[in-house]
């Protein structure tokens, strides 16, 4: 193979990938291993269920995003060839619900008169973290209580429709999060690492078997240009951060994402973090056909070796 496309989501989860494609780790890598001439290619899809359609029909061979989405593959695709794995894990950090209505403290206080928005409904991270805390804190009857509150929006027209009083609350990512919470009267109701009891992933990437069988040299220039671009991120969070506002170039705030990358609650590290909750409850709640018994089932070789859980 001599050319091969790696699909991200706009969001400072995914600075990792954004810093491999501005300095052309993976190419780098690549020819430190006899492979002289790769091209890389590289694209921004919206969610998961793009991702993981993408990477079927091989328009990919790289996809990144919540743990879900892999989740679902990774049991979709199991027993077959393309059998798909998690390559490494990206960062953990958390997901923040915001809301603007003062009298909302917890999710008891959510009534039939409120919307909820999130990157889109029933399917992404942050419709299942919004379960799972539904089953926590009313019980595993009302697992799906809160769904019928959701609206599908992306994450800026998320925050504009909760200032604009269209929806009540917005459970969403960062950067947006956070600069929500910048806007007087907004207050957070839930922090996933609260619904999990502690660090967890948010964003992985994953890939297909048959591919990565194909192709180990290109595999392993990809899992060491990954690890560099963290390397780059932990070793200078200022120039990370200012490196994020070029690549974007959007209006981020450069000392909003600074705050963000130096949050004790934001790690960028390849290990896999409560991966396995992940899969309990999207086993316990049928949305995969079974429950691995480590997490290390759903990822390939080179993460066995990491202090993952």
């Amino acid at each position: 193979m001599t050319e091969i496309h790696i699909a991200r989501q706009p969001s400072l989860g995914h600075l990792p990938l954004m810093i491999m494609e501005d300095q052309k780790l993976v190419e780098r890598e690549a020819a430190a291993r006899g492979i002289p001439d790769l091209k890389v290619g590289y694209s921004t899809l919206a969610g998961g269920a793009a991702m993981n359609d993408a990477l079927l029909s091989g328009a990919i061979q790289f996809a990144a995003g919540g743990v879900p989405p892999l989740v679902l593959l990774w049991s979709k695709t199991e027993g077959t060839k393309m059998q798909v794995k998690g390559v490494a894990a990206m960062n953990s950090m958390p997901l923040l619900m915001n809301t603007t209505n003062p009298n909302i403290k917890s999710l008891r206080d959510f009534t039939d008169a409120d919307k909820i928005a999130l990157p889109a409904v029933k399917v992404s991270v942050q419709a299942m973290f919004l379960q799972m805390a539904a089953e926590k804190e009313l019980g595993e009857a009302h697992r799906n209580d809160l769904d019928k509150l959701t609206v599908t929006l992306s994450h800026p027209d998320g925050m504009a429709a909760m200032f604009a009083g269209q929806v009540t609350a917005h459970f969403t990512a960062a950067p947006i999060q956070e600069l929500e919470l910048k806007r007087p009267g907004v207050h957070t109701v839930l922090n996933t690492f609260d619904i999990l009891g502690g660090p967890s992933t948010f964003n992985v990437v994953w890939a297909a078997s048959s591919f990565v069988d194909q192709n180990p040299k290109i595999y392993e220039a990809f899992t060491a240009a990954l690890e560099k671009a963290i390397g780059i991120i932990n070793a200078d969070k200022p120039a990370a951060a200012a490196t994020y506002v070029r690549l974007t170039k959007d209006s981020s705030d450069l000392a909003l994402i600074q705050q963000i990358l130096t949050d004790p609650q934001v790690t960028f590290t390849t290990t896999p973090q409560s991966i396995q909750q992940y899969i309990d409850f999207m086993a316990r709640t049928k949305a995969i056909r079974r429950r691995a018994e480590s997490w290390k089932e759903l990822f390939f070789a080179n993460m066995h070796d990491k202090a993952g859980n």
